[in-house]
């Protein structure tokens, strides 16, 4: 057995696996991208893939098309496939703070005039 001819052999090994788990890796992307647009019901937050943030009025499996309502009254046609992503109406980030008086407030003007001034020296 000479080193050689072992050498082809082991390169397209080395070649191939790349190939095969990445094409792996898309064909899972297809099938979560297809889950999702299957998913879309009245009501659900999503974006666009041109960045447009709008809620599903209604959807349509006869055309493959969806409504958006992107402003209250507006609703336009799309094709299912433009949905990037659903989007998470996140409620606990929007709580405003009601004790204002917990909230630490610290005061760096001092700071800052004395760096400004130490600059222009």
């Amino acid at each position: 057995m000479d080193l050689s001819s072992l050498m082809f052999p082991l390169l397209l090994v080395l070649l191939a696996v790349p190939l095969f788990l990445s094409a792996r890796k898309q064909k899972r992307a297809v099938a979560e991208q297809q889950a999702l647009l299957n998913s879309l019901e009245p009501g659900d937050r999503v974006m666009t893939t041109s960045g447009l943030y709008a809620t599903v009025a209604g959807v349509n499996d006869d055309d493959n098309t969806i409504e958006l309502e992107i402003a209250d009254g507006v609703i336009t046609t799309w094709l299912r496939q433009a949905i990037r992503e659903k989007v998470v109406v996140d409620t606990e980030s929007d709580a405003v703070v009601d004790d204002v008086e917990d909230v630490d407030v610290v005061d760096e003007t001092p700071d800052v005039e004395r760096a400004q001034q130490e600059s222009k020296k």
